[in-house]
Order: C-alpha cells, then structure tokens, then sequence
C-alpha cells in the first residue's frame, strides 16, 4: 500500500534517543489510522545508531532506513530523505526527541484544510536563552525580513509538506531552515502552529553558535535565488551603475580643478577613489551580463520554466495541478 504520510528524519549519533523515538512514532502514528512510512537517514553515526535501527527495521516494513557512508550534514540528510519519500504529504523532523510526534496530526489538519506547508512554532521552547533562543530570536527577525516570508521559527524542523511542493526544491548547505522562503517562488500558501517542544533527555546538541555564521551566508545566497535569480543584471548593473556614476564625478570634478583652477591632483587619495570606482563600476556591470547567461544557461539547459502554473482550465478539461 502506498503511504500517504512520509516522516523523514536524520540521525546522527543519537544511539539514546533512537528507540525511544521510533517508538513514540509508531505509537502516534498507528493511532492515526493513515497509511504510513518512517524514514530515518542515518547521517554517518559511529555508535549504534544503524544497528538500533536495522533491527526495528527487520520487523517493520513501514520504516526504511537510508546509511550515508560518512557525515553529510543535516540538509542533505533530510534532502535523501525527501528524495525517498512516497508519501502524498511529507513530514520533517528531528531525530533528538524534542520534537512531539503527537503535533503530527494536527500539522496535518493544517493542510488538509488548504495549506501548501505548515511550519512548527516552539514557542514554549527548551533550551538555554543565550546560546540558543537569544540567536534565533534574530535571526527568525531577519530571515523574515530578508525573504518576506515571516514566521516565528526557521529553526524548528517540524514542518508539513506536501510532497508535490518539497520535491522539485534542491538543497544545499544549511539550506534546509529556509524551505519555506523557497518554496514561496512558487506561490504556496504557508501557515503556522504551535507544537510542544521538550528538552533534550539524552544525547548532546549537534547545534553551536558557529552555524550562525553559514546561516547568514546561506540566507544571502536565498535571498538572491528569490529576487534575483532570473535577472542578475538589475542587483550586479545598478550596483556597477552606482559606482560609475561616483567615480564619474569624483574624477571630472578632479579634472575640473586640474585644468581650471591649475590645481595638482597626483598625490590626492581623491584621484585613486575615483579611478577605482570606476574599475569597480565596470566589473560589476560585467559580472552582470556573465550571470545573465548563466542564469539563461540554466533554466535553458534543463527546460526548466520561470514560472509555476496553479490551474489551467479550457473547454475540454478543467485540472487543478501544482508545479509545472
């Protein structure tokens, strides 16, 4: 039988929580009474994580287990987990407990009700204020702001999909916090829920302050991909515009005081500024007309469309499609 919900979740090293957490899976979702298949990746663990979750396995044809052969990180986890997922809704979610199997079907309520993706919200959350809320408290301000799409947790793992939506996304670096703010290029309807968030009972964090750092890289790289992606040329050749227009008139007015006012301008830093705006200038208009014709390459190579059609309706036929 075909599932219908498809819980992907990675792994790594979390040899005293995985039993427990298949359990309470399995319990919560046997309830629920809907055709149903686990995924747990296995991201490159060293203890007995793959040993635990083999045996499970042995007697459960519901749960499938994916091995990477070495530590991949959490994105491309969950990016084979999705990639093997046969279920018209997917479900992601983390592999430390602290997420509550039980919010599930009410997530899922969420988007029976006409939802594209609906996002956990910890808002009574379990861990430590200054290590860990403080800094996600602003980076939630400023990944909302940055791409438009405003939520209160990026950080929680815990979101529905549908899988039409999730499945066409390709992730990369610590991508996968910020699926909602791409999946919004193709005009998805996004809500929110409160879930139950506990704290951590066995185990340690794989998370510290320095994913800071490669969060705000990879949300520079979304914002792009979201505004600029199919127009390079109007961030790389107004910036370039800007800069050619102040080394412009940083060097014309120098050469005004050269010619008119028989003042020297060799050894003014003045002089250097403006030549190298203008260098800078031209660069980036370059650089702009280069990411044009990558940009085209890219979408023209793979047939892939600026555009994401909802429904078509004719005379003959009246469908209801997401995606292409």
């Amino acid at each position: 039988m075909t599932p219908e919900l498809s819980v992907v979740i990675p792994v790594f090293n979390e040899s005293p929580n995985v039993r427990r957490l298949y359990d309470e899976l399995t319990e919560v979702l046997g309830a629920y009474a809907r055709p149903y298949e686990l995924v747990i990746v296995d991201d490159g663990s060293r203890d007995d994580t793959f040993a635990q979750l083999s045996a499970a396995q042995a007697s459960d044809p519901r749960l499938r287990v994916i091995r990477f052969r070495r530590n991949f990180g959490q994105t491309a986890a969950f990016a084979a987990g999705i990639a093997h997922a046969r279920g018209r809704l997917i479900v992601l979610s983390d592999g430390d407990l602290q997420n509550d199997p039980r919010d599930i079907p009410r997530m899922v309520v969420r988007i029976e009700a006409g939802h594209d993706i609906v996002c956990g919200w910890r808002k009574d959350r379990k861990d430590t204020f200054i290590t860990r809320r403080l800094p996600s408290i602003i980076a939630n301000s400023i990944i909302s702001r940055a791409t438009g799409v405003a939520l209160h947790d990026y950080g929680c793992s815990l979101k529905v999909f549908r899988a039409e939506v999730i499945k066409p996304l390709r992730l990369y670096g610590e991508m996968h916090r910020f699926l909602p703010a791409i999946a919004s290029q193709l005009g998805v309807s996004i809500d929110e829920v409160v879930v139950n968030h506990r704290a951590r009972q066995a185990g340690t964090s794989k998370y510290g302050l320095g994913r800071a750092v490669r969060v705000v890289l990879d949300l520079a790289t979304v914002k792009f991909l979201l505004n600029y992606s199919t127009r390079p040329l109007q961030i790389f050749g107004l910036l370039g515009l800007v800069a050619l227009a102040l080394g412009a008139g940083i060097t014309g007015w120098l050469g005004y005081v050269r010619l008119f006012a028989g003042q020297s301008i060799g050894d003014r830093p003045l002089l250097l500024l403006g030549v190298m705006l203008l260098f800078i200038g031209v660069q980036l208009v370059t650089f702009g007309l280069l990411a044009e014709l990558l940009a085209r390459t890219y979408y023209e190579s793979q047939d892939k469309p600026t555009y994401v059609i909802r429904e078509v309706r004719d005379a003959v036929t009246a469908t209801a499609t997401d995606g292409r």
